[in-house]
């Protein structure tokens, strides 16, 4: 596996932006101990590296996209790293997945991906339909939220010293794409920087709401079928048991043929 840096102080300051920090939300902070449990299992680690790696691919799939849409020419080539970057992280974590997963065999368990989510790419964000503003917005507060994540699994990967260096080394990478997103907004957008990510915000909120929506939908239909199978089936079969008994027994006769004078 190529060398990677083995610490990185957290939370990360960015010297380019003052006030930017990747640091854990508070949220993540009181979960730390589920954060701990999620990735203190081998097999589980590994599969979700697969899935950051799988991630951070399709994400810098879409920022080369947005370079070729851009007719900015500096943005572009910080696009163009960007893309790099993200393409690099996938090799990174899909190399240590593979190792992880091939030093640990066995049958897979419950994954918790809502608890131990990853960058969550583009995949909120049509490319093409966005502004440079709207863009960078967007990408600088789901590079700050990455961050963050990344720096708390960096905390709690004690028993994986390999996977948490990896983590500190994609930390600078991320800090970067923090500093340059945050910048170059308030370069195209210098009175308007703070809204670009108010409706960022409110998207990403808007997301997070619908994720929760569909989870929510597809747990209640779940348990609304259980109940059918369990609870509902049952009835009708006690009912036709109970038909069944004031049947009378052997052949019964025909009914005799309706006259053929009306089709009735």
């Amino acid at each position: 596996m190529q060398q990677i840096a083995r610490s990185t102080p957290l939370p990360y300051q960015c010297a380019s932006v003052p006030g930017v920090r990747a640091a854990p939300s508070t949220f993540d902070r009181l979960l730390r101990p589920l954060h701990r449990w999620v990735w203190s299992d081998a097999r589980r680690r590994g599969r979700k590296l697969l899935r950051f790696s799988a991630t951070e691919a399709d994400g810098g799939r879409d920022i080369s996209r947005a370079a070729e849409l851009t007719r900015d020419a500096p943005l572009r080539r910080l696009y163009l790293r960007h893309a790099e970057d993200e393409l690099r992280h996938a090799d990174f974590f899909a190399r240590r997945a593979r190792e992880i997963l091939t030093a640990h065999r066995g049958a897979g368990g419950f994954e918790a991906n809502w608890l131990a989510p990853g960058e969550r790419g583009l995949d909120d964000l049509r490319v093409d339909r966005e502004t440079d503003e709207s863009l960078l917005a967007f990408l600088h507060l789901s590079e700050k939220a990455a961050a963050g994540r990344f720096a708390l699994y960096a905390e709690v990967l004690d028993l994986d010293p390999e996977t948490r260096a990896l983590f500190a080394r994609i930390l600078e990478d991320e800090a970067f794409h923090m500093s340059y997103t945050r910048k170059q907004l308030a370069r195209l957008a210098p009175r308007k920087q703070g809204l670009r990510l108010w409706q960022a915000r409110a998207a990403r909120i808007w997301s997070v709401y619908l994720r929760f929506a569909v989870g929510l939908a597809a747990l209640l239909g779940g348990l609304l079928l259980t109940l059918q199978y369990f609870v509902v089936l049952p009835i009708f079969a006690l009912l036709a048991r109970r038909a069944e008994r004031r049947e009378p027994e052997g052949f019964v006769p025909a009914r005799s043929a309706p006259p053929l004078r009306s089709q009735y």
